[in-house]
């Protein structure tokens, strides 16, 4: 078969090979990087998608040939640590991916490089600790007053000390705890399943996430009561983190065990006819695509990816299928939604943009760009200010065209593109820039009128 310039063919991913040990072999692995890296450097389409690439070109640029054969290896390691495991090479701008014959699989290379370097050096304290999300939430939370104080960006003496300490940057802005998680607040809450719903008999596991758990418990009393207002039967299962944080240092090992069992505590429900909803697209990707080609041959694991869908995708699914409740109501100033890129990876369409559009005469402005922040990744010290350079294109967007609502699926790039908003409308004497930021399910629980306090 002769090799073609580029495919057109839908995406084939292949399994992560973790468990043969030559995965962990330092020379094969710098032979793939390498061939990997002269594919890339031959292409060059993915320059603007986050900083990895412009290190690599760089590094080739500035070799002695202008090749890639006179770059040190020891020049990769930028080039990786850059990498915040998007998929958006993989999914929307590599020509050469599976089944191409060249096979490239960029985001899991870098995947394989960490997994290497973790295996071999570790993991560095501070950042460990970061991805330690459900030991945080529950400690953070005893104290939500004082810890919310403490990482505000305008307590410059706790920042400083949290940079020096953490490595996190004094400027990042830093989610904050909720007193009491979403899990709490919700069995406080009787259910409210409206009955005479088209979508009546519809039932789902809402699986909560970390962050909206003990950060933004908000997004959780929405989504229920958008579900439930809608005639779905909800209820709230949260096992434990999905692992994305530890996949972003490769820990592949720690990802693939907690895959096991939480697919084995949700096993009960599937077994009685519940879908699992996923508010956060990162947790809805490893749910459905992560977990599976960590551990291919795993039932339990494949029965929760094909039960697993996206909050936004969900909606729409009883939008096409039974219809949405009527009584959506016009809101005012419309919307920029930054289409995450991880609900992308999903491969299932802008259902976020495709659910705010039903609410009467309501202007969604959708950015197809990414925030930049890539989880954990964004706030340290050393990435902040990269961070926001990659996020500036969707930042400026919504600095100079203000809208009354700033929204993405995904809480994290939702408020760093509006801490980018902010520093652009500031710099630019523009005034403030946007006041908040909002999970589009908040946005269409507003429009119905079912719009709780917003829990912080």
């Amino acid at each position: 078969m002769a090799n073609r310039e580029g495919g057109l063919d839908k995406p084939t991913r292949h399994a992560p090979a973790w468990h043969d040990p030559s995965y962990y072999d330092e020379q094969a692995l710098d032979a793939e990087l390498r061939r990997t890296f002269d594919i890339c450097h031959g292409c060059r389409r993915c320059f603007n998608l986050c900083d990895s690439f412009p290190r690599l070109f760089d590094l080739v640029d500035n070799s002695k040939t202008g090749e890639l054969d006179s770059a040190d290896s020891a020049g990769f390691k930028p080039v990786i640590e850059a990498c915040t495991l998007c998929d958006m090479c993989f999914m929307t701008k590599c020509p050469y991916v599976p089944p191409h014959p060249f096979a490239l699989d960029f985001p899991h290379l870098m995947l394989r490089a960490r997994a290497v370097d973790a295996k071999k050096h570790g993991i560095p304290f501070n950042q460990r600790q970061l991805t330690e999300t459900d030991r945080n939430g529950r400690l953070a939370g005893l104290f939500a007053p004082l810890v919310n104080w403490a990482g505000d960006t305008s307590n410059h003496f706790t920042r400083w000390i949290m940079e020096r300490v953490a490595g996190i940057h004094r400027r990042a802005h830093l989610p904050r705890f909720s007193f009491q998680t979403f899990a709490i607040i919700d069995r406080a809450r009787p259910a409210e399943v409206n009955e005479a719903a088209p979508a009546r008999g519809r039932k789902v596991v809402l699986y909560t996430t970390c962050f909206v758990n003990y950060n933004k418990p908000g997004i959780g009393q929405a989504t229920r009561a958008v579900l439930e207002h809608n005639g779905v039967e909800v209820e709230v299962v949260y096992p434990e983190c999905c692992g994305m944080p530890q996949l972003e240092h490769g820990e592949i090992a720690d990802v693939a065990a907690r895959a096991k069992r939480i697919a084995a505590s949700m096993k009960p429900w599937l077994e009685k006819g519940y879908l699992v909803v996923a508010p956060v697209p990162s947790c809805a990707l490893m749910l459905r695509s992560e977990w599976p080609l960590l551990v291919p041959d795993d039932p339990e694991i494949a029965a929760l990816a094909a039960a697993t869908r996206d909050v936004s995708e969900y909606v729409m699914e009883i939008a096409a299928k039974e219809g949405l409740v009527p009584g959506l109501q016009p809101l005012e100033g419309g919307a920029w939604l930054q289409l995450s890129c991880h609900a992308r990876a999903q491969n299932i369409g802008a259902k976020a943009a495709e659910m705010l559009r039903l609410i009467p005469g309501f202007q969604v402005g959708v950015i197809e760009r990414c925030s930049g922040h890539g989880g954990s990744w964004g706030v340290l010290k050393e990435n902040f200010e990269i961070a926001l350079k990659v996020g500036k294109p969707v930042a400026r967007q919504i600095a100079e065209n203000p809208r009354a609502f700033v929204a993405s699926e995904c809480p994290l790039a939702a408020d760093h593109v509006v801490q980018g908003a902010r520093i652009i409308a500031a710099d630019s004497g523009g005034g403030t820039g946007p006041a908040d930021s909002y999970h589009p399910i908040e946005i269409l629980a507003q429009a119905y009128g079912l719009a709780d306090e917003r829990h912080v």
